[in-house]
C-alpha cells in the first residue's frame, strides 16, 4: 500500500500521488496518461495532474487499483 510519507516531491498536491515503491512498469502512464508522467532521470511516475473530470478520476482509481506493487495512494479513498 501507498505511503504519502514516501510519495515523490514531483507528485502535485492533491489525494493522488506515487510513492518510491514505484518500478517505472508505465501501467499509469498508460491509463491515464493526461494525469501521470515519468521522471526521466529518476526512472519512476509521478502525478502530473490531479484528475478534474469523471473520466479522469476513473482512469486514476482504474491505475491506481492496477498499479503491481502498490505505489499509487490516493488520500481521497
Amino acid at each position: 500500500m501507498a505511503d504519502k510519507a514516501n510519495k515523490y516531491a514531483d507528485n502535485v498536491p492533491g489525494s493522488f500521488y506515487v510513492d518510491t515503491q514505484c518500478i517505472d512498469c508505465d501501467l499509469c502512464r498508460q491509463t491515464a496518461p493526461n494525469n501521470f508522467d515519468r521522471n526521466q532521470s529518476g526512472g519512476y511516475s509521478y502525478v502530473k495532474k490531479q484528475p478534474t473530470t469523471p473520466e479522469e478520476e476513473a482512469l486514476c482509481k482504474e491505475a491506481k487499483e492496477g498499479c503491481p506493487v502498490e505505489a499509487i495512494g490516493n488520500d481521497g479513498a
